[in-house]
């Protein structure tokens, strides 16, 4: 099931699945001296409660850059996720690093983090591998991030609208970035795609491309 919140739900194993949620990027930005606005991760973890309200979820999987850089742990940032973590205990946390993870550094060990490298294989979902980058894998469908999917809509010009967008390919899902200040990239299609976009509160499938036998004579 793909959530608004920008993330999946995988019901019949009580997990949500979370791309490039890049907590910290805002302070990060700040530190550097761009005028960002703040209380983006309180709006971020809104959002992911949100989902949690909904699912019930019992374990949450980050397919990778949890945190944005290493001067992603300033001391509010902290506080904050770690306040979120606290209220949030009992919830499995996983995550699949990424390439902003190898830079970052793994959480903090109070937030109880499982930290693995990609792919990651849930014995109980078999054919299905968690990485962060979307490469194909042998004998699985693999669901990923890294590549902040959006798509536009409209006309030209003022009546174009860029939107978050889950991309489902032969061999490869991703989903899209959860994080603010994370940009999108329209990624290429080819018919069989799936692509859902999200507008406000609800996900909407976009027409699928015509397949070359449907454009035959």
């Amino acid at each position: 099931m793909l959530l608004p919140q920008r993330l999946a739900w995988l019901p019949d194993h009580h997990t949500l699945l979370v791309a490039d949620a890049h907590f910290g990027k805002a302070v990060s930005f700040r530190r550097l001296g761009v005028p960002v606005p703040q209380g983006t991760t309180a709006d971020a973890l809104a959002r992911l409660s949100e989902a949690l309200a909904f699912s019930s979820a019992r374990r949450i999987v980050f397919l990778g850059d949890l945190l944005h850089s290493v001067r992603s742990l300033a001391p509010q940032t902290r506080a904050t996720l770690s306040a979120w973590r606290t209220a949030n205990v009992d919830l499995e946390l996983t995550l699949v690093r990424g390439n902003h993870d190898d830079h970052a550094g793994d959480p903090p060990g109070d937030w109880r983090f499982n930290v693995v490298d990609e792919p990651l294989f849930l014995p109980e979902i078999p054919g299905l591998a968690l990485m962060h980058h979307p490469r194909p894998q042998a004998d699985a469908y693999v669901l990923a991030g890294h590549l902040h999917p959006g798509a536009v809509l409209g006309g030209r010009g003022v009546d174009r609208l860029r939107l978050p967008a889950f991309h489902f390919g032969a061999t490869v899902g991703v989903l899209p970035a959860f994080g603010a200040f994370t940009g999108l990239h329209v990624m290429p299609r080819v018919a069989g795609d799936r692509v859902f976009v999200i507008a406000g509160d609800t996900v909407r499938a976009l027409p699928a491309l015509p397949s070359l036998h449907t454009l035959a004579p």
